[in-house]
């Protein structure tokens, strides 16, 4: 029998309280809202295993095309967890990352904008990238990578 193969990511998941807080922190980080939408009914909860549920999702796409962030905020039922403010070495924590030009800027404008943290500071790969954590909306976390080819 042929093994299936992988043909791509097409998205990433967070749930959120706030889906407009969130649509405008990942404006500014540079992806844009392809679409916003109410998901309910059997279907759906079949799917996530949670039953009948109600969740209004905005479908954020990078510049590229090629890559999206799916925010979710739960209508029913309500959210039983929160990790959002785990460490990074927190067992099934998630990150997500983003390639920027320049990362003082974006980090600047996150900051003054939304608010966002720095977690530790921004440091050098090898002669490869400028890396860092940041605290986000609603404390998600996300890190940035600049590459440094060319510089």
């Amino acid at each position: 029998m042929k093994k299936s193969r992988l043909l791509r990511m097409d998205n990433m998941g967070i749930v959120v309280e706030s889906l407009d807080k969130a649509i405008s922190f990942f404006s500014e980080l540079g992806l844009h809202l392809e679409g916003r939408s109410i998901i309910e009914g059997k279907w759906a909860g079949k799917v996530t295993g949670l039953g009948t549920q109600k969740v209004e999702i905005a479908m954020m796409v990078t510049p590229d095309g090629h890559s999206r962030l799916e925010l979710s905020k739960f209508i029913d039922p309500e959210i039983i967890s929160d990790h959002r403010n785990a460490p990074v070495n927190a067992l099934g924590y998630l990150r997500a990352m983003f390639t920027v030009e320049d990362i003082d800027d974006v980090i600047n404008r996150l900051v003054a904008n939304h608010g966002a943290m720095l977690v530790g500071e921004v440091v050098q790969y090898e002669n490869a990238y400028r890396l860092c954590y940041l605290r986000g909306v609603e404390g998600l976390l996300i890190g940035l990578a600049e590459p440094l080819h060319g510089k």
